[in-house]
């Protein structure tokens, strides 16, 4: 008898540790549960914003001709007449005046199914300078003229808002403007001041245009009137405003607000 009650603590011992080690394997999986969970909480959520547009570029094809590829890949072409870089289908095709070196829409020959032409006519819609809102750009006609080469009831420049906030002046063909004093509030990205000195405002007249506007880049174009001849960078170097940008006939810029 004294030999059975020898063997009870050994027993009971036994007993203990195995359901100590049932309870251990109960638990182990419970704590590997609550890792994975703890990690599904803390691990960061894929970003759900949306991807954002490319930026917009400009094309300077010479002369007064400018081609603007907006974020959205829209194509915008002003003022065509020089014959290179039509090679993007136009979306919307912007017109200052008539003159035959500004008004040759007839040279985008690839266009969109909705490709809209916009005229001097039309931005003077009524004997008021009107606003196109498209939705990938805003344009806005403003003044332009000088007597006694261009009418300013039959010439415009533009303002074009790209759908990024880069706002782009295109002055057309013109001299000082009363309507010039305004723009400064529109805190213009990129300014296309005209400077041939013949037919427009010379380069002092022009500097002193840039200054009243204040943009952040100001880019002479239309510097010289001479067939065939669509760009004169000498002439360009020379404007006078300390924001200046020179943009070669045929270079490519990006549009950006930096």
């Amino acid at each position: 008898m004294k030999r059975y009650l020898m063997w009870i603590p050994v027993l009971a011992l036994a007993v203990l540790a195995a359901c100590g080690k049932a309870e251990n394997t109960d638990i182990e999986p419970k704590d590997e549960q609550a890792s994975s969970e703890t990690a599904a909480e803390t691990e960061p959520a894929e970003s759900s914003s949306p991807v954002s547009a490319s930026q917009g570029e400009l094309l300077y094809q010479g002369h007064a001709s400018l081609r603007i590829t907006t974020p959205e890949n829209k194509v915008i072409y002003i003022d065509p007449y020089v014959p290179e870089g039509y090679d993007k289908p136009a979306d919307l095709i912007l017109i200052t005046h008539d003159h035959y070196d500004h008004n040759n829409p007839e040279l985008v020959h690839d266009r969109a199914e909705n490709c809209r032409i916009i005229t001097s006519a039309d931005a003077l819609s009524g004997g008021a300078h009107q606003t196109f809102d498209l939705g990938y750009v805003k344009v806005e006609a403003v003044e332009a003229g000088n007597n006694p080469n261009h009418d300013i009831r039959s010439c415009v420049g533009y303002v074009i808002t790209l759908s990024d906030g880069v706002k782009i002046y295109v002055s057309g063909d013109t001299s000082t403007v009363d309507q010039m004093n305004d723009l400064k509030d529109e805190q213009i990205d990129y300014a296309f001041l005209c400077c041939d000195g013949q037919f427009n405002m010379d380069l002092e007249e022009a500097g002193a245009c840039a200054d009243r506007i204040q943009a952040r880049h100001v880019i002479p174009y239309h510097v010289i009137v001479e067939d065939g001849v669509y760009f004169d960078r000498a002439r360009a170097e020379s404007f006078p405003a300390e924001n200046l940008l020179v943009v070669d006939e045929g270079e490519t810029i990006p549009l950006t607000k930096e």
